[in-house]
């Protein structure tokens, strides 16, 4: 008979302790784990002493003696048919949880476990990892015998769902190691992917993990043990605000550092994961391998067959291999070849084919031989079949070999919402779209080099730009690259910015913008390259970073730069279109909307921008532009907007706010800062905004740049600060990138001059850094 201890508190006492004291004593995060399931095992053998009958097992993270300060206690009582099983349960209950400690739990006979395994995908995967804590071992060996016998014979049924599991998840919580606040358990490549690759490795169907990936896993849950001391819960997204404290914990020199390790390690696993995940396929679905006959003597044997795709490659079982007679100690080309077959046929390289060339291949003569070069040229032409090969090189130290400078910007950190990917990452995506203009420019091999580099220079300290040209002519030289071309790729690199920057942050119409980039660029068939670069280099950052509104302005530049560069005059700009004379010339205030494009026509007087940038802000638009002029005493300002929700603002309203405005009877102040309350976003990460002026970039006027925080009314509060300083606005370009905006003002003093003296500079970056200020 079971007796219930009568004071069960003294017990939870012993147990919260015990987990305390295990914390405390332990030095690292893996002597943390040890100690915390140490402790949960002296306990519970404390507790069943003198019990027949019953094991208690551990399952799952505890199991795997995983346990972190948040983690559940996930446990089993298998019992032997004892009819009082409930009052042993309750003995070990019920302390736990007055300890506070989470407790996943179940009672179970060994039968009752097993039917529960056989249909419960959950349950099973957790009882693949059992492991004997208390009570009767026998029962915990005759119940791991069971079920890993049952999950063999059922593997083929049961692990296409581990696989679509995990191919869920993914789709839901994205990549580990791309995202700036990944969770370490659920994203791909987390910790839930080494999970299922254990439970395949049970299966027999794929070994083991290798070494590295149970490195990489030890590392995430190193991570994970010092976020839940930091944040005392349970809690597995690593979020912005706390990588600092835990790279502090863990003693690692700061947060951008420890994302790389964690970026790396979710790289490791995920490629694990993808390739367990395809011999699991292999292994669960029909055959579908073609097989010939050879003869040998009097018997036949079968075959694979193996199509041939470039000299010493080839195809075999969906997967690219070695040929039999290739070798590549004396064919340092070969893994070019290989890699460049794959991507162009989108195939997975074999693992056996990756640890050959990574043990056997040997050096690349230096400069490249023509053959190795236009075998790389291959690899990058292969669009959307490149990453996956890259990747494959880089996990088995391949990449670094070809292009040693990668190690700088390896799972290197970009640490806003408009980058999606790595450094390292995003130059292989910037690659892949780049080869979809290779068609469009004369030298698509150029322009598939300087995607691949244009942001090596982030790997090295100072400005990325001016790193990258000083690292490229020996990068280029290495490849075997003419001088000729060596120069073209230091100019896309200086000038990979140089496109959208000038498009969206200067005056189109100002000769000055045009000039300044055909001087730059050279030639057209320079500018023809960085058009496509710059377009290859926004669609791999992110979707926020390119659309129709900026691939229209830079088509724009390009034109009028190509025609400058052609040796023709650029035209001269009409003030003003048909529509916007005939609203001159009535003299009365009237607004005109043609889709995004909204004009305000209206007697001048000094702070319209301000006041129409208010209007369109309170009837949530964003602007992208803003052009303003005076003719006849009449004030034009044009604006291109988007509706920041979808859905366009009711016109006759905006037209009426408008008059208001005009007549300063509209309470522009408490209604903003209403608005901006109500869809405020507290962010650790804003850093202070910046005020930057620039003497060059037009003659005829002064360029003020406010880089700042993204916030509803910014820009009415900008312009108006500028009115309020005395200064006129003729044009306006304005940038949103993800939360953040760079926007340009092109200002004049009140006689037209521009803005040159820097006590009068301070005085203005002083109002405009005020107006960046969130409203209290």
């Amino acid at each position: 008979m079971v007796q219930t201890p009568s004071d069960e508190s003294d017990a939870a006492r012993r147990l919260r302790a015990a987990r305390d004291e295990a914390v405390a004593s332990a030095r690292s995060p893996g002597e943390i784990r040890a100690a915390l399931c140490d402790s949960a095992d002296a306990w519970f053998a404390e507790q069943l002493h003198g019990i027949d009958d019953v094991a208690v097992v551990a399952v799952g993270g505890y199991g795997r003696r995983e346990l972190t300060p948040g983690s559940d206690l996930d446990v089993v009582l298998v019992h032997a048919g004892r009819s009082d099983v409930k009052l042993v349960a309750d003995r070990l209950w019920y302390p736990i949880w007055d300890a506070g400690v989470s407790l996943d739990h179940s009672v179970r006979t060994i039968e009752e476990a097993v039917d529960v395994a056989r249909d419960d995908l959950k349950a099973v995967l957790g009882l693949l990892d059992a492991r004997h804590v208390a009570g009767d071992a026998a029962l915990t060996g005759r119940l791991r015998e069971l079920v890993l016998t049952g999950w063999r014979r059922d593997a083929k049924r049961r692990l296409p769902d581990v696989v679509a599991g995990a191919r869920d998840r993914a789709e839901r919580n994205g990549e580990l190691a791309f995202l700036l606040e990944p969770d370490l358990k659920e994203c791909r490549g987390g910790l839930r992917d080494v999970h299922a690759i254990h439970a395949a490795a049970a299966a027999w169907i794929v070994d083991p993990p290798a070494p590295r990936v149970r490195s990489a896993s030890a590392h995430l849950l190193d991570v994970r043990v010092a976020l839940h001391q930091r944040v005392a819960r349970r809690t597995d997204r690593l979020v912005l605000q706390e990588q600092g404290p835990v790279a502090a914990a863990l003693g690692v020199e700061d947060a951008d550092t420890l994302m790389r390790d964690v970026y790396a390690a979710g790289r490791t696993i995920a490629f694990a994961a993808d390739q367990t995940w395809r011999r699991v396929e292999a292994a669960t679905r029909p055959a579908r391998r073609v097989r010939t006959s050879v003869w040998r003597g009097n018997r036949a044997s079968t075959q694979p067959q193996r199509s041939p795709l470039a000299d010493g490659v080839v195809e075999q079982d969906g997967e690219v291999v070695l040929a039999r007679d290739a070798d590549p100690r004396a064919d340092p080309t070969l893994v070019l070849r290989l890699a460049g077959a794959a991507a162009q046929a989108d195939l997975p390289i074999a693992p056996h084919a990756l640890d050959r060339l990574a043990a056997e291949s040997g050096p690349l003569p230096e400069p490249w031989p023509s053959t190795a070069l236009s075998a790389f040229i291959v690899l990058l032409g292969a669009g959307r079949g490149l990453p996956a090969v890259v990747e494959a090189l880089d996990q088995h130290g391949i990449w670094e070999r070809l292009l040693p400078e990668w190690s700088t910007v390896r799972c290197k950190p970009q640490r806003n919402a408009v980058h999606r990917f790595t450094v390292d990452r995003h130059l292989v995506e910037a690659v892949a779209e780049a080869a979809a203009f290779a068609r469009q420019v004369s030298r698509p091999d150029l322009l598939l080099i300087g995607a691949l580099l244009h942001d090596i220079g982030k790997g090295f300290p100072g400005d990325h730009t001016d790193a990258g040209v000083e690292v490229i002519p020996a990068i280029a030289g290495r490849m075997g690259l003419a001088d000729n071309d060596v120069h073209v790729l230091v100019s896309l690199v200086r000038n990979h910015l140089l496109l959208p920057d000038s498009a969206t942050r200067r005056d189109l119409d100002d000769p000055t913008t045009v000039t300044t980039v055909a001087d730059a660029v050279g030639d057209r068939a320079t500018l023809q390259l960085l058009r496509a670069l710059t377009e290859a280099d926004a669609l791999a950052t992110g979707p926020s970073a390119w659309n129709d509104w900026k691939a229209r302005l830079v088509d724009d530049l390009v034109g009028r730069a190509a025609a400058v560069l052609r040796g023709e005059d650029l035209p001269q700009p009409a003030l003003l279109d048909d529509e916007q004379r005939q609203l001159v010339d009535t003299g009365e205030l009237a607004i005109a909307v043609h889709g995004d494009r909204v004009t305000v026509v209206a007697p001048d007087r000094p702070g319209l921008m301000w006041r129409w940038a208010g209007v369109l802000s309170l009837h949530r638009l964003t602007i992208r532009s803003a052009l303003a002029t005076s003719v006849e005493g009449m004030a034009v300002t044009v604006f291109d907007v988007t509706p920041t929700f979808g859905s366009l603002p009711d016109w006759s309203v905006v037209r009426s706010d408008v008059r208001r405005a005009y007549d300063d009877a509209l309470p522009f102040a408490t209604r903003l800062a209403e608005r901006e309350r109500a869809y405020a976003r507290h962010s650790s990460a804003v850093a202070s905004p910046r005020v930057l002026w620039f003497d060059d970039a037009s003659e005829s006027a002064t360029v003020v740049e406010v880089r700042a925080h993204d916030v509803v009314g910014l820009l009415y509060r900008v312009t108006k600060a500028l009115a309020d300083a005395g200064l006129d606005v003729r044009s306006a370009r304005l940038t949103t990138l993800g939360a953040e905006v760079v926007d340009a003002f092109y200002v004049t003093e009140a006689n037209g001059a521009p803005v040159t003296d820097p006590a009068r500079r301070d005085q203005v970056s002083g109002l405009l850094l005020a107006a960046c200020q969130p409203t209290s």
